[in-house]
């Protein structure tokens, strides 16, 4: 990598520091900054230079968000020290998954002050984000979408650019919303397939191997298999990105009824004290409401799968 643009990183929780970490790993000059000394250090560690203010980093040539919603993303560019620092012609590249309406906020005052700002969410979750196997959205201006792909192709597999305004934003939810709703489908689907007194392991293998075998499903079955609810990406989660995709259906003047029923399933787990674990616990909710305790995970022939 022969480039000798400095990059910043804001944010280095579940999605930057890995993805930060393995930029600095492919020879790019990285700074990074957040409020969380450990995840500091374990940047340093990597080979992420660590600022010691968000001021030591928004000054660099290409500066990368990773934060976890709305309120933080306006609270660091709208009303923090973000854009004061940040130099005319500059690249801001954001890579959570946001609402239209608050990176539509960002986009404008990043114009006023001649920042080129990049709506470049990223799809996929902290478990392979140091692989570089995530893909990445982008919409904004075009030359900036350029100077940005050399670095996006270090830790991204694919990268899309859809245009010079929100589309990326829309994009990012459109398919969280797909994950939503199939998570949610397959554990019904699940729940079905236990009432009709298929085992455990068997359901699985009827999923992953039918048409309905996706990728998501494939993945997630290995984890269902041992019943392994630990979070890749945490029901609390869902449900905050299903808020975002509710509210642009509804700012867009389109009705959304799987998407509002699909809110309300993961507003029950998290009610049930389920928030933080991860979104394919749709299942154990479906089983609930079905009056199904624990399956055996032995399959049909008894031998474990």
């Amino acid at each position: 990598m022969a480039d000798t643009r400095t990059l910043g990183w804001i944010g280095l929780g579940k999605m930057g520091l890995p993805i930060s970490s393995r930029i600095a790993g492919a020879g790019w000059d990285m700074a990074g900054f957040d409020l969380d000394a450990t995840r500091m250090a374990a940047a340093a560690q990597a080979g992420v230079t660590p600022g010691a203010a968000l001021d030591d980093v928004a000054g660099r040539d290409m500066v990368f968000l990773s934060l976890p919603d709305d309120r933080a993303l306006r609270g660091v560019v709208l009303h923090g020290p973000l854009l004061a620092v940040m130099r005319p012609g500059a690249v801001l590249v954001e890579t959570s998954t946001v609402s239209p309406e608050a990176s539509a906020e960002v986009a404008q005052a990043a114009e006023a002050r001649g920042v080129l700002y990049l709506r470049a969410p990223v799809s996929g979750n902290a478990a392979i984000a140091h692989t570089g196997n995530l893909t990445c959205f982008v919409s904004g201006p075009r030359d900036a979408f350029e100077t940005f792909l050399p670095v996006a192709k270090d830790f991204t597999r694919a990268q899309k650019y859809l245009g010079t305004g929100e589309e990326a934003r829309f994009a990012k939810l459109s398919v969280n919303l797909m994950i939503a709703v199939s998570a949610a489908i397959m554990g019904e689907s699940i729940v079905l397939a236990r009432k009709g007194n298929l085992a455990w392991a068997d359901i699985l293998d009827v999923l992953k191997d039918s048409a309905v075998g996706s990728p998501m499903v494939h993945y997630k079955a290995a984890s269902l298999a041992t019943r392994d609810f630990s979070s890749s990406f945490s029901c609390r989660q869902m449900a905050k990105d299903l808020d975002l995709i509710v509210g642009a259906g509804q700012a867009a003047e389109m009705s959304m009824p799987i998407a509002s029923l699909t809110r309300e399933i993961y507003g029950a787990l998290i009610g049930r004290g389920e928030g933080e674990a991860d979104f394919s616990a749709t299942v154990r909710l479906a089983e609930w409401l079905a009056g199904l305790g624990e399956p055996d995970l032995e399959s049909s022939d008894g031998r474990l799968r």
